[in-house]
């Protein structure tokens, strides 16, 4: 398999004030993670679409991990995700990436 790059969608949190206002704050959540191809000659960097067709442009790129996320598929125990967030993978990406 050609180079990838691991990325999240996430929901920004939102506070609401008293007055009515809104801000943002806190942590994003992880809401799916996806896998796109890597765009070309950046290793890690995801290209513009991910591999179920998902516009990567407001999508975070994952934080390497090393000795987990990103190894070859048939190594026993390995992912292409963070396992933390293994209830959010996207089965269509993982289809295609070809997780064992």
């Amino acid at each position: 398999m050609s180079a990838m790059a691991v990325v999240y969608e996430v929901e920004e949190p939102v506070a609401a004030h008293p007055d009515g206002t809104v801000d943002g704050g806190g942590e994003a959540v992880v809401v799916r993670v996806h896998a796109a191809p890597a765009a070309p000659g950046m290793s890690g960097v995801p290209g513009p679409r991910t591999f179920c067709g998902r516009d990567t442009f407001a999508m975070r790129a994952a934080p390497p991990q090393p000795g987990q996320a990103g190894q070859p598929a048939g190594q026993p125990g390995a992912t292409w995700y963070d396992t933390e967030y293994a209830d959010r993978v996207c089965p269509a990406c993982d289809d295609a990436v070809g997780t064992d």
